[in-house]
């Protein structure tokens, strides 16, 4: 509304947007950090505060590893042992940040897993069904009904942050807690990474995404669609069940290198780009 925003996260909530590109084929061939990015860029527009939440846990994270890495640089050079009486105090902090990050992340898996499957199952009928299940560094089976409150999360964290303490100090490094957990997809009996075709994975990825964007719209208002570039990435038949998806959606943004890349269902403003100039089709 006209008025000067100093954070980024001031803004967090009050236009949502769920964007389709290329980069998401990563969230299932990619490395388990995309798909962290994924549900906690997710957790944050379903509610903002969790903005802070996340960086509170960056932020002990960060100055609980540089104590390790003291802690294992002293070790090698043969210095005296230093006192890390403090890491008790930084492994709590940690612990409770981190089960407030983790109990959103299994609220938001549970919650997006039956949306994901029926957005997969549009775009590719009975190639499904697809699982979600979430893997904890902490080695416990969090994502079960019995470990789903934030406190029992906390004491879950915190033993497994006792457990791992010597090899933590050893390599200088954090080794438990959600930002070395992963989300591990499946395609009917077998992962989706390593076993789903180049088309299956894309469906996927277009899935979640379609399952985020029904997510969203359900509780509150509806986000603007962006698709960056998709279409190319498709063949015929998935373009046509993507764009008759997106076609309903109050604002939808589609850019594509191919004007014919683009469905003909998608009607709108058409726009060019060359050059640096932009002119009305």
């Amino acid at each position: 509304n006209r008025s000067s925003q100093v954070r980024p996260r001031d803004v967090l909530g009050i236009v949502r947007t769920v964007l389709f590109a290329p980069e998401d084929l990563a969230l299932v061939k990619g490395d388990p950090g995309e798909r962290r990015k994924f549900l906690d860029e997710l957790v944050t527009a379903r509610s903002p505060r969790m903005a802070a939440v996340r960086s509170d846990y960056e932020r002990v994270l960060k100055q609980r590893n540089t104590l390790l890495k003291s802690a294992a640089m002293a070790r090698r050079h043969g210095g005296r042992s230093m006192d890390l009486s403090t890491l008790d105090v930084w492994d709590q902090h940690l612990a409770r940040a981190g089960a407030e990050l983790l109990a959103q992340r299994l609220d938001l898996i549970a919650t997006l897993l039956p949306l994901a499957d029926k957005a997969y199952e549009q775009l590719a009928p009975g190639g499904g069904p697809l699982g979600l299940a979430y893997k904890s560094s902490a080695g416990e089976p969090v994502d079960s009904g019995a470990a789903r409150s934030r406190e029992a999360l906390y004491e879950v964290l915190l033993a497994a942050l006792v457990e791992v303490r010597k090899q933590e100090i050893e390599r200088g490094v954090t080794l438990v807690g959600p930002h070395r957990d992963d989300v591990l997809l499946r395609l009917g009996e077998l992962p989706a990474k390593g076993y789903a075709s180049h088309g299956e994975s894309w469906s996927y990825a277009l899935a979640l995404r379609l399952a985020s964007y029904e997510l969203l719209r359900s509780e509150g208002s509806e986000p603007v669609l962006i698709l960056d570039d998709v279409f190319a990435e498709l063949d015929a038949r998935r373009r046509e069940r993507l764009a008759e998806l997106v076609a309903p959606g109050e604002q939808v943004l589609v850019t594509a290198a191919v004007d014919d890349d683009v469905p003909g269902v998608l009607v709108g403003a058409r726009f060019g780009v060359s050059g640096g100039e932009v002119t009305r089709l």
